[in-house]
């Protein structure tokens, strides 16, 4: 009997456990959910952890080794194979729904790093460490609808989808912006152009003896850089002259000012003249512009200054509006003294000054720099530096000279707009490449896009599409086959292959160097079309993850736009997985008979879609 009696309370000892255990097991699996929830909010998922989608922010964990595994053999497995595709990604808080990983302020105060304000260091790139990426979907805003269609979105855009009005209040006496009703209306000023940035660019032409007024000089002047763009006027009204400017600001107190620029149909980037190089090459813009950038020119012995001298082509033009230029005050006097010595010493001269405005030249040839005085300062750079490496490179206060064939040549030896276009630039030379793979890359890519545009015509009108991204870019040849859309590429180029992003602005087109194992520095929902021409099978290379690069390009790509991927059949097959987490649905799918098989084009678009909690807000 108690045999029996001790087997009994065994039994029941048992069974006391198990119930425990289960109702441990279930708080785990509801607080640890809920927990989870919050961490995919705040750090990503742990699921998704599993898959190596850290959401990007820097390639560390392929420098520490952790993720090679998972993202080496992930486009080569079978159904089965321990490929794990979530049926969904979480979904951010609505108050991510302008998250920008690498320039995230929040993440910069949460992990107090120690940033010199005065330099700028705050509004640089910062990537979030593994443990603070976020792996979730962003939301639009509460109200969000389709954008506005260009040319009409230059002057106006739904309030709803860039619901802030501070830059309305705070500039209301410079015509940034206006708020009526459902929309935000641009007139078209700026801090230094109240009445119009069309009659601005006129009277600059006018000051320069352009022809006609018109600030192209002919074709001659094709590619700009606005610092401190504000909300993109400047560079908006260019557009009608064949003129492109790539609009510049931080995302700083005035921190939605390129989301503006760029709902507006409008080229622009986020960046900052702080202590790393602009992602731009060497010699890429014909003309700079700064209107009350409110940049200390004179700092760290003109350094700022000198790396837009870097920037600027051979007869390049900096347009300066500001009141150092013409106040009389001690202060501004004394601004102006010194940044008159400066640049004197740089070899710029003053092309035109009138009113509140000057604007320097940069010299054609290396002459002035051979002729100045042992010791002077700034000093030539290095002979060992290269001024086209940028990807996370300092700035050096020393002058650029002029390679020899460019100090021979008195000039970029460029083909006016819109010739230079298809006409094969001097620095092809630079990178072994000969004009007739220039020409032969041309035509390949005008017959590529041909193509896409015939998968895409159910789904696009001419005026669909707006704001393009070539996430590999190559020569720039993708984007010169668009050249009769009414449209505009951002031309990416990878930061550790060949430097073609010079042969792309010497083509009259814009772009940035960038590393996709990072997110982009642009807003979510600021493109309408993502090309990847093998960027998968790149990033496989490198041991970045896929997950990651997918969630970057759903950030940044608005709803109801659209992505081709061109790749190797295990790449098309990974992203077909990954369709319905993302809400992206196929369009068209095909082979390409160029490359024997060995490329596939997939073409996707991006649904529409709200969270229930931005349905209640718009409401």
């Amino acid at each position: 009997m108690r045999g029996r009696s001790d087997g009994g309370q065994k039994k029941r000892l048992i069974t006391s456990l198990c119930i425990v255990a289960v109702f441990l097991v279930f708080l785990y699996a509801y607080f640890g959910s809920k927990s989870n929830g919050e961490s995919a909010l705040e750090y990503g998922s742990r699921s998704l952890r599993k898959l190596g989608s850290s959401y990007l922010g820097g390639d560390e964990d392929a420098a520490l080794g952790g993720k090679h595994e998972e993202s080496t053999s992930i486009f080569g497995l079978e159904d089965g194979e321990d490929n794990i595709v979530p049926k969904s990604f979480p979904v951010c808080d609505n108050q991510h729904s302008e998250l920008i990983p690498c320039l995230d302020r929040h993440l910069i105060y949460q992990m107090r790093l120690k940033l010199d304000l005065s330099l700028m260091e705050h509004y640089e790139r910062h990537c979030p460490p593994a443990e603070r990426r976020y792996n979730c979907l962003i939301p639009s805003p509460p109200g969000y609808k389709i954008p506005i269609k260009w040319p009409r979105s230059r002057d106006e855009v739904w309030r709803a989808n860039i619901p802030h009005t501070h830059l309305a209040h705070e500039k209301s006496d410079q015509n940034w912006m206006v708020v009526k009703g459902e929309k935000i209306v641009f007139p078209g000023g700026g801090t230094h152009f109240h009445y119009g940035a069309d009659k601005y660019i006129t009277s600059i032409a006018k000051m320069l003896n352009f022809p006609n007024n018109i600030i192209n000089n002919e074709g001659r002047l094709r590619t700009v850089l606005d610092i401190g763009c504000g909300v993109a006027s400047f560079g908006g009204y260019l557009l009608s002259s064949d003129v492109i400017a790539m609009s510049l600001a931080p995302n700083d107190v005035h921190q939605n000012q390129i989301q503006f620029a760029l709902e507006r149909g409008i080229p622009a980037y986020l960046g900052v003249l702080g202590t790393k190089r602009l992602p731009y090459p060497s010699r890429s813009f014909e003309f700079a512009h700064c209107s009350r950038c409110r940049i200390d020119w004179l700092q760290r012995d003109g350094i700022l200054l000198l790396e837009l001298d870097r920037l600027l082509r051979p007869g390049g033009y900096f347009a300066y509006s500001s009141p150092e230029a013409y106040a009389q005050d001690e202060e501004d006097l004394r601004i102006w003294k010194e940044m008159s010595a400066l640049v004197e010493r740089m070899c710029w001269k003053i092309a035109a000054k009138q009113n509140q405005t000057v604007v320097w030249v940069k010299p054609l040839t290396n002459d002035c720099y051979m002729e100045r005085e042992p010791g002077t300062q700034p000093p030539l750079c290095r002979s060992d530096d290269d001024p086209d490496a940028v990807w996370g490179v300092p700035m050096e206060a020393c002058i650029t000279p002029y390679t020899e064939h460019g100090h021979k040549t008195r000039g970029s030896g460029l083909a006016p707009w819109p010739a230079r276009l298809t006409s094969a630039p001097p620095r092809l030379a630079d990178l072994g490449y000969s004009n007739d793979m220039f020409e032969k890359d041309t035509e390949l890519w005008q017959r590529r896009v041909e193509k896409y545009w015939d998968l895409l015509s159910p789904k696009v009108t001419s005026d669909t599409l707006r704001n393009l991204m070539d996430m590999k870019a190559n020569l720039g040849s993708f984007g010169a086959a668009l050249k009769e859309k009414d449209v505009w590429v951002m031309n990416v180029v990878p930061e550790d292959g060949p430097n073609t992003l010079k042969i792309i602005y010497d083509r009259g087109l814009i772009g940035a160097i960038h590393s996709w194992c990072e997110s982009f520095s642009t807003y979510p929902r600021t493109y309408d079309l993502l090309h990847a021409w093998t960027v998968f099978s790149d990033i496989e290379k490198k041991g970045c993850s896929a997950e990651d690069l997918l969630l970057e390009m759903d950030r940044i790509l608005r709803p109801t736009g659209f992505i081709i991927i061109r790749d190797k059949q295990g790449v098309i097959d990974f992203v077909k997985k990954y369709l319905p987490a993302l809400h992206w649905e196929i369009v068209a799918t095909e082979s390409d008979p160029d490359q024997d098989g060995e490329e596939f084009i997939l073409v996707i678009q991006k649904k529409l879609w709200l969270t229930s909690e931005s349905i209640r807000e718009s409401e």
